[in-house]
Formats: structure tokens, sequence, C-alpha cells
């Protein structure tokens, strides 16, 4: 093949999706899984933090480092096997060795994290658990005796996975040691990458759902805001029919609204977006298991249907209110300006009509001192032709006011007629 630049990050792209390989297993063995978050949103974590405490956990084991910037990690601490991933929003780690303990769930397993590096976790425990994962029993009434003792039978989901190549369960409880638990009752034909990639399905349709369920207490702490906000818009579009009520005021009521509700959406945008993948990728994860029923027992889809899907339809519903609300307030402060714009012409037309008025009464007002200017003007005019004329007395026989009196009318006329012509030129 002729040479081509490759894109420079053909590769990189390529082996992404070998990056996360699953675990692999053997029964009897047992696991232990913890998911980190920090307190704060993706957008403002620092993940270096995540990087820097594993680094440290493997350095207490003399493990070898990840590479810089790593977002995964595979490898042997002690006589555990490490598998480290970061996400967008959180850190998980499941540890796992072979052979169980003679107390099945037995809470000491988790002392594969020590108890000073827990603490010094760049953030929260999300949620975590004990798996114990055993040759599945010759008989199922074994199985179910086994359940009924480890589980709560009220909330307790199992059920026969990938072609019956195991059994798995589990009650979504916390534990008094603050762990949840999942049994695997793995088949003799089943390998070991089978049984790693269910321990690892499980560990991921717990993560999700606690993650997913982060989006339900915000809209618990969304509701009583909502409420109030709803109210104060019903009431504010009920007073745009009242014509004795300020548009104005109510306009700039309206724009509040819009802006609260706006902050909130922005505010819970990003954890409504997240609710909505982490329950797909739930959903995902359990269809993958491809479940049958065991012994009538409700299994992961039902108890999810049951339990999970109300809360995300809650999420659902509430996310569609807040779009609604934000809809409507803008609708409503559309057509409350409009209303303004229009009380606002019908202002400027009034104004307009006002103006003509005084515009025409300045007119008349200016034609009224318009003739008293000729009559003034007239009156000195006449007076300096009669200067001019007072010679003529003699010679004409005329006297004094006869001739004042003769060019009176010439005068105003000639007055009257300038001014006229001024008025015109100006205009």
């Amino acid at each position: 093949m002729p040479p081509i630049t490759d894109h420079p990050l053909r590769y990189k792209l390529a082996n992404e999706l070998h990056a996360r390989p699953f675990p692999s297993m053997n029964a009897p063995c047992s696991a232990v899984y913890i998911a980190i978050k920090q307190p704060n949103d993706a957008v403002s974590r620092d993940r270096a933090l995540d990087l820097a405490h594993l680094t440290e956990l493997l350095d207490r084991h003399g493990a070898p480092h990840p590479q810089p910037g790593a977002t995964h990690y595979y490898g042997q601490i002690g006589k555990y096997w490490l598998k480290w991933e970061q996400h967008t929003e959180f850190v998980t780690y499941t540890a796992f060795a072979e052979g169980v303990s003679g107390r099945p769930f037995d809470p000491a397993q988790f002392d594969v994290f020590p108890a000073d590096w827990l603490e010094a976790a760049p953030g929260q425990r999300m949620t975590s658990a004990l798996l114990h994962i055993a040759p599945r029993p010759a008989k199922n009434e074994e199985v179910t005796t086994l359940l009924n003792e480890w589980f709560v039978s009220e909330s307790l989901a199992v059920s026969e996975v990938l072609d019956k190549a195991a059994v798995v369960a589990g009650d979504f409880r916390i534990d008094m040691n603050g762990h949840l638990r999942f049994v695997v009752f793995a088949d003799a034909a089943t390998d070991a990458r089978r049984i790693g990639r269910i321990v690892q399905r499980l560990c991921e349709i717990e993560t999700y759902k606690t993650m997913s369920m982060l989006g339900f207490a915000r809209v618990k702490a969304l509701q009583p805001k909502l409420n109030d906000l709803d109210t104060k818009l019903t009431g504010l579009m009920g007073a745009m029919s009242d014509e004795r009520a300020s548009a104005e005021k109510t306009l700039d009521n309206l724009l509040a609204i819009s802006a609260e509700l706006e902050t909130l959406s922005a505010q819970s945008s990003f954890r409504f977006g997240a609710t909505g993948a982490y329950e797909a990728l739930v959903n995902q994860r359990i269809e993958a298991l491809r479940e049958d029923r065991f012994q009538g027992r409700q299994h992961f889809a039902e108890f999810m249907m049951r339990r999970y899907a109300p809360a995300m339809r809650t999420v659902n519903a509430a996310e569609r209110r807040l779009e609604a609300m934000s809809s409507r307030s803008i609708r409503a402060s559309n057509l409350l300006r409009t209303r303004v714009d229009v009380e606002r012409s019908a202002q400027n037309q009034s104004l307009l009509e006002s103006m003509d008025r005084r515009s025409d009464l300045q007119l008349r007002l200016q034609r009224t001192v318009e003739g008293l200017s000729v009559v003034a003007i007239s009156y000195y005019a006449v007076s300096l032709v009669g200067y001019l004329l007072y010679p003529l007395t003699q010679s004409t026989g005329l006297s004094k006011g006869m001739l004042t009196a003769i060019a009176t009318v010439p005068v105003v006329l000639l007055v009257w007629t300038m001014i006229r012509r001024l008025r015109k030129s100006v205009e």
C-alpha cells in the first residue's frame, strides 16, 4: 500500500474501544467496589486529584503507575487485582481476589482500601458494594435458601443471566457496614471473562442508578420553588386581562419570573441531561444481561420498573414542566409587551394630536400677532411718510392731516404685502 498520512488521533480513537477490558474472574472469588464523586460538577472537576489519589494507593503496594493523563488502570496490588476507571463525574475502584472468606460479604474485604486513604479521597462515596462470586449449587432450592439468608426478600431482585450462565441477585439495600451486596452463582461452564462481564455490569447498574438518582434529589429540592413560581405566573397571566392593572408593572414582574426560571434551567440543565444519560445506561446494562426469571422472583428489569422508573419519570416531568413554564412566561411577556407597545402607540398618537392642536393655536396666535405687527409698523411708516410730505402742504394747499390721511392706506397695504411675502418665503 502506498504511504499515506494518518490522522493524528487515528490510533488513539481505535484503541479507545479496547481501553477498558472486562476483568477475568474465576469462581469462587470476592470483589469490592467503590465509586467516588467530587462534590462539584464535572465542569469544574479536578481530574488530576483522582489520578494522584490512585497513585498514592499504588505506591503503598509498590505497583507501577498509570500513564500521565490516564483514565483507566488495571494491575495487581498485593493479592488483589485492581481495576480503576475515571468517568465524567466520578471514579470507580474494583478490587477482586481469588477465593472467598469463610463469611460471605465480610466487611474486612474492604481493607484493601486503607481507612486513611479513603478519608483522604478527593470526593465523596456515591456507592460501594461487596460482591460474592461462587459456583452455582446443584439445586435451585439451595440458591433460594442462601438468598433468603443474605438479602431482604421484599426488595430482592434475582435472575438467570446470559443464557443461564449464572444466577445474579441483589436487594439494592445498604447493609450495616455501609455497603450493598450482590451475589453471582456462576455455572461450571461459565468462563472467567464472562463472569467478569457480569460483575462489571452489576457494578455499573448500581453506579449509574445512584448517579441518576441525583437528578431526582434535585427535582425534590426544586419542587417548592417551581410551585411558587407557577402560582405567581398564573396570577400575573390573570392580571393581564384586567384593564385596570398596570401593564408595565405586570411586565416587570413577568420578566423577573422569566429570569428566575432561566436561572433554574441553567443550574439544572447539566444534572437533567446527566440523569437521562445514566438512565439509558442502566436500562442498557440490564438489557445486556439477557435476564430469565428465576423461580418466579422479580428480576432486575422488573425491580427497576417498580422502584426506579417512577423516579426517572418524575425527573422527566419536572424538566418538561420547567421548560413549559419558561415558554409560558416568554409568551406572556411577548403578549404583554405587545399590549404595552399598543398603549404607548396610543399615547404617542394622543401626544401628536395635542402637538397638532398646539401648532394650530400657535399659528393662529402668530397670525394675530402678524395683524398687530402690520398695524404697529404701518403706524411708524405713516409717521415717516408724513414727515416726507409736510413740505408739500404749501404747494398743494392741503393740510398736514390730509396728506397723512391720503398716505395711510397705501402705506398699510404696502406693509401688509411685504409681511405676507416675508412669511411665505420663510414657510
